[in-house]
């Protein structure tokens, strides 16, 4: 949520940033309404300082053994309309809360101006593609030609976007997990570690509130209605949340999660986007770094996050870019991101694998997450920093595209040779009806 005072203070620069976010925000009908509550609650307050007043009044008038029945009718007119003011204000403040909490995050200054993707800003290339003396294979015909994949049968189970892993197929995505884990809660040369959390998979909607996911897309979410539960579409829901409506020291900050997570999209929209292969499913494995920062050096602290994102696939020998969104492309709660996109051979293109971004105050403010100041004990807002560290499905498909053989196999990269028992390349394995 935005500082509504910011806003008050300067809408036209307001203005000007949802425009350059190519999006369409009523500003003049939020302040409108915004005055329209503040009177209806200046009201509200006023009666009730009357009927206040009047109360002592009678308590006056009845110890001097006055007559009092004109103030009881006063006061009874006065309580018909602090109910109706009171229903009033409570309305107004609904509708008003309802659309400050559609309003998207201001831009930080050092993004790129821009109307869509195609005026994103690339940072800096990575490793060089490779290159096939045949025409290299998408990932979903080589994990089938190997017999570790099979998204028939988990269309029978489950409908599309469900895919199933067997054998070492299995076995990788494990070793991935494993591997970036170990990666960022192990020794760290200089810095902290990521401290590993293991949370629910499943939260109220207060949490996806708090980190902007509601109400804007609640028609991404898979709800249970019957508890109020969500199930989570990021690690970042749950480890946001950890500090939710508490305050730390400045000495605690930064404050640095990693978490491995099954995360559960509807993809609503993405009809006839990715509908084949690992890119785009309903149920996916990320490893998510969360960041709680002070505010001066949470810039900073992004380019951090995403040199430990992007070590990951340095280490797997994958090629990547990192590309700074503009405006138009930035993502709802986002100030400022960085997508790292990995080279796909058989699309002859770099597709996004992580998203490393800084929300400032936005998602903190929501969720009431502050620290106090050592210098001056003042207490404010932490910033929130996240990125995936990584997608898992989308990297074992960069592995087996990337690493691919005439032959149909895939080479393991050597980083994860340690996680595979010793197996450094996969070849075509048959499922057994009677494992």
């Amino acid at each position: 949520m935005l500082d509504r005072n910011r806003i008050l203070k300067d809408p036209e620069a307001a203005a000007r940033a949802f425009r350059a976010r190519q999006t369409e925000i009523d500003l003049e009908g939020l302040l409108d309404l915004d005055g329209r509550w503040f009177e209806a609650n200046r009201e509200w307050e006023r009666l009730r300082e009357r009927r206040n007043a009047l109360s002592s009044e009678i308590g006056k008038k009845k110890r001097a053994g006055e007559p009092t029945e004109e103030l009881y009718a006063e006061v009874l007119r006065i309580n018909e309309a602090i109910e109706a003011s009171d229903t009033l204000r409570r309305e107004l403040d609904r509708q008003r809360e309802e659309r400050w909490l559609l309003l998207p995050n201001i831009p930080d200054a050092s993004v790129p101006v821009g109307q869509d993707e195609n005026e994103n800003v690339e940072i800096r290339r990575v490793g060089t593609p490779p290159s096939f003396s045949f025409a290299p294979r998408p990932h979903w015909e080589v994990g089938a030609g190997l017999g570790i994949l099979d998204f028939d049968r988990a269309a029978r189970m489950s409908g599309a976007r469900f895919s199933i892993l067997l054998g070492a197929g299995a076995r990788l995505e494990r070793a991935l997990i494993s591997f970036m884990l170990d990666c960022h809660t192990g020794p760290r040369e200089g810095e902290s570690a990521y401290r590993e959390l293991s949370v629910p998979y499943m939260v109220l909607p207060e949490s996806l509130l708090a980190t902007g996911q509601l109400p804007k897309f609640r028609e991404e979410l898979f709800h249970m209605p019957a508890d109020d539960l969500f199930l989570i579409p990021t690690a970042e829901v749950p480890v946001t949340n950890y500090y939710r409506g508490e305050i730390l020291d400045e000495a605690d900050l930064p404050v640095k999660f990693s978490a491995y997570t099954a995360c559960f999209r509807r993809e609503a929209g993405a009809a006839g986007k990715d509908t084949r292969g690992l890119i785009r499913q309903h149920q996916f494995d990320k490893v998510e770094l969360v960041w709680l920062s002070t505010p001066e050096s949470s810039m900073e602290n992004l380019e951090r996050l995403t040199r430990d994102a992007t070590t990951i696939l340095e280490r797997l020998g994958l090629p990547y870019r990192v590309i700074s969104l503009c405006t138009g492309d930035l993502g709802f709660s986002s100030a400022k991101t960085y997508d790292v996109e990995v080279w796909l051979p058989s699309q002859g293109r770099y597709r996004e694998i992580s998203s490393c971004s800084n929300f400032m105050d936005f998602q903190a403010r929501r969720a009431q997450i502050r620290y106090r100041r050592t210098a001056d004990r003042k207490v404010q807002l932490v910033h929130t920093l996240n990125g995936s560290a990584l997608a898992v499905g989308r990297t074992l498909a960069a592995i087996l595209e990337n690493f691919q053989t005439e032959d149909g196999s895939v080479l393991v990269p050597e980083a994860l040779h340690p996680y595979m028992g010793g197996l450094t390349r996969i070849s075509p394995e048959r499922a057994s009806p009677h494992p």
